[in-house]
């Protein structure tokens, strides 16, 4: 009976419901091109037209040349398959609407993120090539710099639950949880039952998972059930059983912010193979931040932007910004930042290109997936042909062995060139950081794959001369202690038909 029981809740999950579903469009597609079949000469022909003219303005567009060259190829080889998916994938009009309301939101917000003059006056005196940034991150993207104020950093998902449960437990107004993956497990259900309590106490809670990310890791309706708890929950862009473009832009990020005073974020999941609860690649290495006071309030506007955009009401800001001011007595600056697939800004990877582009000594890389578009992949080489000591560490056991040898195949073009790689030999890295020169470090939720930097939404921390980066520092040579380093010797002695997938993989990598 536990058998038909678990079989029955499997035939009729979100997933398997979503698959049919799928299947079943494309089977309504392949049946009208075999209807229209006896006009393929005139469809062929027109598409044929069609697929000259994609391809110029391809060509002039200012889309990354991988991405380009990955659509090209499909519209060139297959012209009525190409031509179809490619007009469906650029005229989305639900991806329009979102775009648009998310714009409008940013707009009306713009005035709880105001850049503090003093500050800004400092930077511009002493700290040339950090102005650069600060600029950018502000004036196209909305992100103001803060003197940073306490930052903690956290090693593994093991330290952040503890801290973070305390924390929690401490809430007075709210708190806002958003994270791209919330699994029922022992990290999950400790959680739960401080939020549980707090909500008794008339704390507001609000909760928001990724509809894809949490797929399987939670139950069919699993809002409905936190809703009886006092706890307001939203998916965000749940599965739904229609083709629709914008599913394929997730919430990646990892937030919570309790009172508008504390804010977290990572690369840390609420799931036990976060905090090594459960064990599915070996070690789970990973990294996160715990950031107080003004800073928060950039979190804070991330959140409550993407509440809105995955909803039709209208938000009270005024109500969850921390009218404190910002300590300028304090040493060194953060600037949180979010990143969105849908503008043309591309953040997080200009701010891991420009801690390339003006490192003098080194930069320090850990990331889980390696799929480097050409700018990249040239900003590496060239920070390592100029002398900065360049150092990668990827998982040696992968979550996704398909990804793992796509990653695998730059790693001759980077070793070559002076780049050295690792891969942590305990298990799976999951943290995502940069750290250059013993004065900046990212900490946050931002891959080095195309799914991270162009299709997902995204966020970290930059921090600038703060303390905390010895910390972080110490931790990643602890890392590199721990990991084997490559050598081409190695590469050149890869299966070959590992390596073979991994160079052919690279014509599709900007869809992975």
């Amino acid at each position: 009976m536990k058998f038909l029981g678990n079989l029955i809740k499997i035939i009729f999950s979100k997933l398997t419901l979503a698959i049919i579903f799928l299947i079943l469009q494309i089977l309504v597609v392949y049946f009208s091109f075999a209807f229209f079949y006896k006009y393929i000469v005139w469809i062929f022909g027109g598409t044929s037209i069609l697929s000259i003219i994609l391809i110029l303005y391809l060509i002039n567009s200012k889309t990354n040349p991988s991405y380009k060259i990955a659509w090209i190829i499909p519209i060139l080889i297959f012209p009525v398959i190409g031509v179809t998916v490619f007009l469906f994938c650029h005229f989305q009009l639900s991806l329009k609407y979102i775009s648009k309301k998310l714009k409008n939101e940013r707009i009306k917000n713009k005035k709880y993120l105001l850049q503090d003059t003093d500050i800004c006056s400092n930077i511009e005196s002493n700290e040339v090539a950090f102005n650069n940034l600060s600029k950018y991150l502000y004036k196209t993207c909305g992100y103001p710099v803060y003197k940073s104020e306490e930052i903690k950093y956290f090693k593994n998902g093991e330290k952040k639950l503890e801290a973070l449960l305390q924390d929690l437990k401490e809430a007075k107004k709210y708190i806002f949880i958003e994270y791209f993956i919330i699994g029922n497990g022992y990290m999950w259900d400790s959680i739960l039952e401080v939020l549980k309590q707090k909500a008794k106490e008339g704390v507001e809670i609000r909760v928001m998972y990724d509809g894809l990310g949490s797929l399987v890791t939670l139950p069919y309706n699993y809002e409905k059930k936190l809703e009886i708890y006092g706890i307001k929950c939203k998916p965000f862009f749940p599965i739904k059983l229609n083709l629709s473009l914008h599913q394929n832009n997730r919430d990646h990020r990892k937030i919570c912010i309790i009172d508008g005073k504390i804010g977290y974020t990572g690369g840390i999941n609420l799931a036990d193979e976060y905090i090594n609860k459960k064990e599915k690649y070996g070690y789970w290495k990973d990294t996160a931040v715990r950031i107080k006071g003004k800073p928060v309030t950039s979190f804070v506007v991330m959140f409550l932007e993407m509440w809105n955009v995955n909803s039709n009401g209208k938000e009270d800001y005024d109500k969850y910004i921390c009218n404190t001011t910002n300590d300028l007595s304090n040493k060194g600056y953060i600037i949180p930042y979010g990143d969105s697939p849908l503008d043309e800004h591309e953040t997080g990877k200009k701010v891991y290109m420009d801690i390339l582009n003006t490192a003098n000594k080194y930069v320090d890389i850990i990331t889980p997936y390696l799929i480097l578009d050409d700018e990249l992949l040239s900003s590496i080489i060239y920070a390592a042909n100029r002398g900065v000591k360049v150092r990668i560490i990827m998982p040696h056991i992968p979550d996704k062995k398909i990804v793992y040898y796509l990653g695998r195949s730059y790693y001759k073009d980077l070793i070559s060139n002076g780049v050295e790689v690792y891969e942590f030999e305990k298990g799976f890295t999951h943290a995502k950081m940069f750290i250059s020169d013993d004065n900046k470090a990212v900490v946050g939720t931002i891959n080095l794959d195309y799914r991270s930097l162009y299709l997902h939404f995204e966020c970290a921390c930059y921090i600038y001369k703060n303390e905390v980066i010895k910390e972080i520092k110490e931790d990643y040579d602890k890392t590199i202690s721990e990991s084997i380093k490559i050598t081409n010797e190695e590469v050149c002695n890869y299966n070959i038909l590992k390596k073979i997938l991994g160079r052919i993989l690279r014509l599709i990598a900007p869809f992975m």
